[in-house]
């Protein structure tokens, strides 16, 4: 049986899984029945590849490329219920600097409000998905006003994802439908986030990456679940009031004051250099919480945490892997006063050298939190064999129900030296469940052994 055989539903379920929508505009071309059914696709995701993109800069092969454009509005001209459109180009032209581009060619400035218009009304009324993925080179000195279209158009919009981009918010109107909001690498003309605050006040999730522009951000939104927030500049606050926010994620470098209210919150992700100010209102509830700081700032800012009792589960690692941590004193005895009911507690290279310092220096004094850490992973560098070991040893005397032990050792440290620190924490230790691991900065950390 031929495909111009099968049921029209079956070729609809087939184009509909065509991850490229170069690969539908083909299909019409080779079939009178491929090209009828293919009206009724609901999903459009095409992306400018490096390929592409370099033939259509080629003087001998630039006149057979069909421009990026015109494919992708003829796409849609030809589509009578799109509810997804994903619309970019290839990570690959990232690489393409200024230096490449001889002219001021705009056909892949995606976000350009003259190409919106020609394509958005067609299927506005029922687009539910939206991803436009720009070319930095083109877009970035290219003020673009697509927002407040999308936002006057899309009235059944739930997600939106723009990268790449320099954003106005002029004009913008409100979007209550909308759930999920991503804005990437973007350059936003709302220096206090109040235009996307008040526009978009339903979202549950929001992920600002890279977000330049931004001096006194503040995200207030009632309904917010989730938030990735990685800030690009160096605003001088940062405040967040989400009632229902469960899920943070927050990366920045100084701010002088970070404000979060956020009584629901669960996870905490929190990657900063120092502050002068973290105010945690009503914050009560956090029991998942990663610390990447500076080293400096280990002591300052975990004491910003005592009072979230209800922390179980803690990573501690620093920002800048090689900062001189021997500058610094910070016992674990002191963090685990800071969090005196985790259960679960993974500690990088940087703070491990610091508390194995401390350590050395003057002991490990009793802690409330020693008698409920269950499990502990240590990214170590092993200076000096013996002080691990005691310091190490000291722990798991002091922890009587830390019973899982994941070690994790530096894949520059000697064979033998390794061989020797393993042989010892298993006749020591015998029932401690150990795994074995490698770490190296850069890559993934390798499970060796398990369970062992």
């Amino acid at each position: 049986m031929s495909m111009e055989n099968l049921p029209s539903s079956l070729l609809l379920e087939i184009l509909s899984r065509l991850t490229d929508s170069t690969d539908l505009a083909r299909c019409r071309l080779v079939s009178k029945t491929l090209n009828t059914v293919s009206h009724d696709i609901r999903s459009v995701t095409l992306f400018c590849s490096m390929s592409r993109y370099l033939k259509s800069r080629s003087p001998e092969t630039k006149h057979l490329v069909t421009p990026f454009k015109t494919v992708f509005t003829d796409l849609v001209r030809r589509s009578r219920n799109i509810d997804t459109v994903s619309l970019g180009v290839d990570r690959a032209l990232g690489t393409v600097s200024f230096d490449d581009v001889e002219d001021e060619c705009d056909d892949l400035y995606l976000t350009d409000l003259s190409f919106f218009k020609e394509w958005l009304p067609l299927i506005c009324e029922g687009l539910k998905s939206l991803t436009v993925s720009d070319f930095w080179v083109q877009s970035c000195w290219r003020r673009s006003d697509a927002l407040s279209l999308i936002s006057s158009s899309c009235c059944t919009l739930v997600k939106l994802v723009i990268r790449n981009a320099w954003l106005s918010v002029d004009s913008l109107n409100s979007m209550p439908t909308l759930t999920n909001l991503t804005l990437e690498f973007v350059r936003l003309d709302d220096e206090d986030l109040s235009r996307i605050s008040s526009c978009f006040p339903n979202l549950i999730e929001l992920n600002l990456i890279g977000v330049g522009g931004l001096k006194e951000p503040k995200i207030n939104l009632l309904h917010l679940r989730t938030c990735h927030w990685s800030v690009s500049n160096a605003p001088l606050s940062l405040i967040i009031c989400a009632p229902n926010l469960v899920d943070f994620h927050l990366k920045c470098i100084k701010p002088r004051l970070i404000v979060l209210e956020a009584p629901l919150l669960y996870t905490f992700n929190l990657s900063l250099e120092n502050t002068d100010e973290l105010n945690l209102k009503n914050c009560t509830n956090i029991e998942c919480l990663q610390l990447n700081i500076e080293c400096l700032s280990l002591g300052f800012l975990c004491s910003m945490f005592r009072h979230c009792s209800t922390v179980k589960r803690l990573t501690v690692d620093l920002v800048r892997k090689n900062d001189q941590v021997e500058v610094t004193e910070f016992g674990l005895d002191t963090l685990l006063d800071f969090f005196p009911n985790i259960s679960y507690l993974n500690l990088g290279p940087g703070p491990w050298f610091v508390m194995e310092s401390s350590f050395c220096k003057g002991g490990l004094k009793e802690s409330i939190g020693m008698k409920t850490l269950k499990e502990l992973v240590a990214h170590l560098v092993v200076h000096e064999i013996e002080s691990t070991l005691a310091f190490l040893f000291c722990i798991l005397g002091k922890c009587m129900k830390c019973s899982d032990v994941y070690v994790l050792i530096h894949r520059d440290v000697d064979s033998y030296v390794a061989g020797n620190l393993i042989s010892t924490c298993r006749s020591k230790f015998p029932r401690v469940k150990w795994r074995w691991g490698i770490w190296k900065e850069g890559i993934k950390d390798t499970l060796v052994s398990d369970g062992i």
